[in-house]
């Protein structure tokens, strides 16, 4: 039961503002049933954003394993007053940029946008985007098949903002890109979704199905 506690004390912080501060001070202790739990939690939401990340599910997924083995090792440098997600969709975003490298394969860190002078499209805070709504309306896995054929700075951006939730500032702590640029990404990235959408709209109203 040495561990049990600690546990507990994360379970029931969850949701809290003191959430950051229980994982923290458990993976300090390198608690090995606080990272199962960890890995329960957020496996899925991790794994997502690596194979938009990645394109590839064999190479996502043996880059989720070393995302885990980052993470116990280094957990003392979680302090806390970052959320947690996005401290592992860091760590998991450096570990593609390093297997990029190593691969003599364009980076993430190495994109830029082209025009970025131009001004970001502001997106609002509040209510549901378009993007948002079609995601509600239309079959998932079509939508994740279209953001794969993004660029893969503007995937990476839809995918943390609509599928993981960040906020804009927490999507720039993450991509260590300033504020336009991920404003920038995201517009772009919508305005790249637009027309596959439309074609999609159009394909299944001349199937007979909804548009």
């Amino acid at each position: 039961m040495r561990s049990a506690s600690t546990l507990s004390a994360v379970q029931t912080a969850l949701g809290t503002q003191h959430e950051n501060a229980a994982i923290a001070n458990g993976l300090k202790k390198q608690d090995p049933e606080l990272l199962d739990f960890l890995i329960e939690t957020y496996q899925h939401r991790l794994m997502r954003y690596l194979m938009f990340l990645t394109g590839k599910r064999e190479v996502a997924e043996d880059l989720f394993q070393e995302v885990w083995i980052r993470v116990l090792r280094r957990g003392a440098q979680y302090n806390g007053k970052a959320r947690f997600d996005t401290w592992i969709f860091t760590i998991a975003r450096n570990l593609v940029i390093d297997l990029s490298r190593k691969r003599t394969m364009a980076s993430l860190d190495e994109m830029r946008d082209v025009e970025e002078n131009e001004r970001p499209f502001e997106i609002a805070e509040e209510g549901p985007s378009p993007f948002e709504q079609f995601e509600f309306r239309e079959n998932s896995a079509e939508l994740a098949v279209m953001m794969l054929r993004l660029e893969p700075s503007y995937r990476e951006v839809l995918s943390l903002r609509f599928h993981e939730e960040l906020s804009l500032e927490e999507i720039a702590n993450v991509t260590c890109a300033p504020l336009s640029t991920v404003k920038s990404r995201l517009y772009r990235g919508l305005a790249s979704m637009k027309p596959m959408l439309l074609a999609l709209r159009a394909q299944r109203k001349s199937q007979g199905g909804c548009a």
